[in-house]
Order: C-alpha cells, then structure tokens, then sequence
C-alpha cells in the first residue's frame, strides 16, 4: 500500500485528491496538511468525505511528510519549492500541483512568478507529468510537475499535428475558457457569484502564467520553438474546460480525423470524437478524460481542434494520481475509471 501525504489539503485540487484516491485500491492518505485548519476531522470540513476518511488536519512537517512514500503538493505556488529538497532528500516522491516545477529556467520562472526560486538547483530533476508525452520520464522520476490545466488540454489537442510537422509552429492560437474553480477556493471579489454568473470575459490576454509553460511544453513535443497567442476566459460554472485551437496546416489535404484516432487510440484518458461531433464539457464533468475534436472548415488550411476536460480531475488531481500510478508501477486507470456525470 503507498502511503500518501498531501500538502495543502483544504484547495479544490487538495479535495479532489481525497475523492479519487478514497477509491483506489493501492493508496492510502496519511497525512493531510493545512496551517489554518490544524486538529480538524478533514470530514467536518467536506461532509462528502464521511466514512472513507479517519484524519486530521496537521500542521506540515517535514518528518511526517517523510514517513510518506510520496507527497502532493496541491498548494498555490512557492509552496513545493521550498518543502520538496527535504523530502528528496528524505527518499520521497513528490508530485507537485503548483508552478513551482514546471519551468526548466528559473530565471523565466522568476519573470513570470515575480520571486526568485527557492530550488533552482532541483529544476533540472523535475519531470513534466504529461503521460501521454512523457510517460516513460515520468516512471523514473522522483519529482513530477504536473501541467496546469489550460495546458493539459491544449497540449492535447496540439500534439498529434506538431508531432507530425503538419502545422505552422510559429503561429499556434488557443482560445480557452475555464471554470470559476479553476481559480481555487481563496476569497477574491472577482470570483463571486453576482461577478462571474451570467458573463462571460477574457482574462490575461497581455500574458498568462501558462504561455511559458505551453510554450516549452509545445516546443518539447514539436521537437523545435513554438510561439502560440494564447487567450483565456473565465466560465460562469463551477468545473470544466473547453480549449478551441487554430493551426495553418502545412498539408491541408492531410486526413485530421484519422491523424488524431490513431494517434490516441491506445491512451485510456484521451477520447477523439467521431467526425461531426464537438465535445462539452458537461461530458467529462468528474472524469479523468480529455475529449476531443477536430475539423478543417470548409476544407482550407487552418485546423480547428476542440478539447475539454474537468480543469480539477484531467486539468489536476486526477492527472497527478495517473502519475503516482506510472511512478510506481501500477495499472495507469486504477482508481481513474470514474465516468462523466451527467446531467
């Protein structure tokens, strides 16, 4: 049984890990950290956890957290960076949900996060945990970043044409929408209900903390430099996230559908619609699954892919425990198989 310790267990992303995991077969949480709410029962603060969790909340101390056989960091970022060396050192995984890792140059980490790193030292070791690029990396790894949730998505549904060398790298467009959870359980004005039900807006269209991250993401998977214009926008709804994405195609006459089936027809978590349907996020509301589209409208040159996923399942927690699963050597789907709820 892995014995698991989670950092930061009071966030959406900290919750949704004690959801999935209460389910899987091979995980056991035993430790569950949060300052604020230190020698509370993790189930008085989510009802929904009655009966699957005798815990609680601690403190985050680093001799705890070491007896664990691997730590998520479901913090907001500065946090992992600081926490993680002592736990590598201590011969703990560590699978970290924040930002702290998933940039290689701590000097543009530093541009965009507006502190010095921490662990500039530990960058080079941090493996990116995208599974379906990275799964054999992510097997060796003791430290796993796992990507944001705008980037799973887009990621995605980039992949197969720049792994193909069909599209003009140089001039990528994501156009994505994010649920309000997607910006954590903090106290922000801009978050209220009476500001984000019935409206729709765009966001850090000037730069978003997660163009670096696509950039090198995108530019790992394409073998080159990319340069995307990336728009995001917040939803009026609790989860999800639907990705819309514009790429000049260098062989207009390519068969896109057939790329994309084929290219994911072996990932359990990745799911291409038949030619002619377009996914919702409702679809894959709790679910550890991207779906996608594509199209080539009217038959020109300029590709359009559609993704959505669960921003906290696929777009967070439930990709960190397909990690955990990778790292140690388990089925890839246990405690993963939870279908989309509908309505």
């Amino acid at each position: 049984m892995i014995k698991v310790g989670i950092v930061g267990g009071t966030g959406y992303t900290g919750v949704e890990l004690l959801r999935l995991l209460a389910s899987h077969d091979e995980a056991q949480v035993v430790a569950i950290t949060s300052r604020g709410e230190n020698g509370r029962r993790v189930d008085n603060l989510f009802p929904n956890l009655r009966g699957y969790y005798d815990l609680a909340f601690s403190d985050p101390d680093i001799e705890t957290l070491s007896a664990c056989d691997v730590v998520f960091f479901a913090t907001p970022h500065n946090v992992a960076m600081r926490m993680a060396p002592e736990l590598l050192a201590a011969g703990c995984r560590v699978i970290d949900l924040s930002a702290d890792y998933r940039l290689r140059d701590h000097e543009r980490w530093s541009q965009w996060y507006g502190e010095p790193h921490a662990s500039p030292e530990t960058l080079a070791e941090a493996v990116y945990g995208l599974p379906e690029f990275n799964r054999h990396e992510v097997a060796k790894a003791r430290l796993v970043a796992c990507p944001g949730c705008y980037p799973t998505a887009i990621q995605l549904g980039f992949m197969p044409l720049l792994k193909a060398g069909l599209v003009d790298a140089d001039h990528l467009i994501a156009s994505a929408a994010s649920a309000v959870s997607g910006a954590g359980r903090q106290a922000k004005i801009d978050n209220l209900l009476p500001e984000v039900s019935d409206s729709f807006k765009a966001y850090g269209v000037s730069g978003h903390r997660h163009l670096p991250e696509l950039e090198q993401g995108l530019g790992d998977i394409a073998g080159a430099p990319v340069h995307m214009t990336f728009v995001p926008h917040m939803l009026p709804m609790i989860r999800g996230i639907h990705a819309t994405l514009f790429a000049r195609l260098s062989e207009p006459t390519t068969d896109v559908q057939a790329l994309f089936e084929d290219f994911y027809a072996n990932e359990p978590f990745v799911d291409v619609l038949p030619a002619g349907q377009y996914p919702q996020t409702r679809t894959v509301r709790g679910a550890n699954r991207c779906q996608i589209a594509v199209e080539v409208p009217q038959g020109r040159d300029t590709v359009v892919v559609m993704a959505t996923e669960d921003n906290l399942v696929k777009g967070a927690s439930g990709q960190a425990i397909q990690n955990m699963n990778i790292l140690f050597g388990l089925p890839e789907t246990l405690g993963l198989v939870q279908l989309g709820l509908l309505p």
